[in-house]
């Protein structure tokens, strides 16, 4: 009994130091006081001058679309390259899982200021598409760690029966191989999307004056001060991630429990 208190009380302990910045952000974000050492009373003015700032709006939808298009053409690139790698010899194979991971392992400022200077030495203009390159350019290994498990789990004699059954290479494909990497797939994507979300040393390093990631907006907010309205933007943001963690772990488990009465 004594031991499972301890237990209970060392996880409340470390989830508390995880998330007690978290709820100050959040009881910020209701403060009527621009100051953060005083209470002025539960207000909403904050979110209401969030969706007035145009700057911060900015910021907001292009990180989104960023964010998006990036996890979106990373996956596409990543899944086509995990399958290209676990189709090769086993040497070729480790030589090229290795090269995968140099990046994953690399700072992200050595990122960042590399492909700054290959963009300086092509000429290419810095903007919303050299930021888009960069965030494709370093989501693209961690899709392919993420499909490679599931291809390995894979039965390697499906694919060549779909085909011997008279379908073709691209519907064998989708029919037969996607659907059983498709959980690799989706995990490839939702962890590009949320790198690229968070992402300010290579968006920094690879952005031009004219575009702002909510990153990079706070870093120059930071300078000034922060405003609250950011405090808001934040509260937003977490609240919606965990509806959406608490949606998939919902979904997840009414899925297992079929299984288990199968």
């Amino acid at each position: 009994m004594v031991k499972r208190f301890f237990e209970r009380f060392y996880v409340g302990l470390i989830l508390l130091f995880l998330y007690a910045p978290i709820i100050i952000l959040i009881i910020l974000s209701f403060n009527g006081s621009k100051s953060r050492a005083k209470w002025g009373g539960f207000t909403l003015k904050w979110y209401k001058a969030l969706f007035q700032n145009q700057s911060i709006m900015n910021a907001l939808y292009a990180t989104l679309i960023i964010a998006i298009l990036s996890a979106f053409i990373a996956t596409i690139i990543g899944t086509a390259a995990a399958i290209a790698i676990n189709s090769m010899k086993k040497t070729p194979r480790t030589i090229m899982v290795a090269i995968t991971n140099i990046p994953m392992l690399n700072a992200d400022i050595v990122t960042g200021i590399s492909l700054m200077l290959l963009f300086v030495a092509l000429k290419y203009t810095l903007g919303f598409s050299s930021v888009l390159i960069s965030h494709i350019t370093f989501n693209i290994p961690y899709v392919i760690l993420s499909v490679m498990p599931k291809l390995k789990q894979l039965n390697p004699h499906t694919y060549e029966a779909a085909l011997d059954l008279g379908a073709s290479p691209v519907y064998a494909f989708f029919k037969v191989i996607l659907p059983d990497i498709f959980p690799g797939v989706l995990t490839g994507f939702f962890l590009a999307f949320t790198l690229s979300l968070d992402d300010f040393v290579i968006t920094h390093f690879t952005k031009g004056p004219e575009i702002h990631t909510l990153s990079t907006k706070i870093y120059t907010e930071v300078r000034k001060g922060i405003k609250p309205e950011i405090y808001a933007l934040s509260t937003l943001m977490f609240v919606t991630v965990l509806l959406l963690l608490i949606i998939i772990n919902r979904k997840n488990a009414e899925k297992k429990e079929p299984d288990k009465k199968v």
